[in-house]
């Protein structure tokens, strides 16, 4: 899948990318080129996985942030690792919970503001009921895990 994966990321600027792999870690694209992916494009949270698996966090992604990012995709990645950096993609204020606003973002992105302020709320507080063990009104990773073993189709 590396193999694979090296050529899709040299595609990307080969000008940049040396055809062949040889420890490459220095070399990092500007994530506006990862983007143009069709894997990508089409995905409501694009902008988010690029922010997430990008390490260097200053908008550029190395070929192993790109590996790390296409094996989670994998059937053969463990639901845990999974489970990590789905909750990672959906704390969109990145203060390590999901709490109400996130999940707003979360709605507008996946209905594309199709839902009515009522129905997100509702939406909201159906989430928070079911899934906020602690009752502090934010999932904790912990909370999440729960929620999302409860919904097995949620990892799929």
């Amino acid at each position: 899948m590396s193999d694979r994966l090296y050529h899709r990321y040299h595609s990307l600027a080969p000008e940049i990318v040396p055809c062949h792999f040889n420890d490459c870690a220095d070399i990092k694209l500007p994530l506006e080129l990862i983007n143009e992916m069709p894997e990508l494009k089409e995905n409501p949270f694009h902008q988010k996985v690029l922010q997430v698996f990008s390490e260097d966090k200053q908008n550029n992604m190395s070929f192993n942030d790109f590996l790390n990012m296409f094996s989670i995709l994998s059937d053969l990645t463990p639901q845990h690792l999974k489970a990590h950096y789905a909750f990672k993609v959906y704390d969109f204020n990145s203060d390590d919970f999901i709490c109400q606003s996130d999940v707003e973002v979360m709605l507008a992105k996946l209905t594309g503001d199709e839902l009515s302020d009522e129905e997100v709320q509702l939406v909201c507080n159906k989430v928070m009921e079911e899934g906020d063990l602690d009752g502090d009104g934010k999932l904790s990773f912990t909370d999440f895990e729960y929620m999302i073993t409860r919904a097995p189709d949620f990892m799929r």
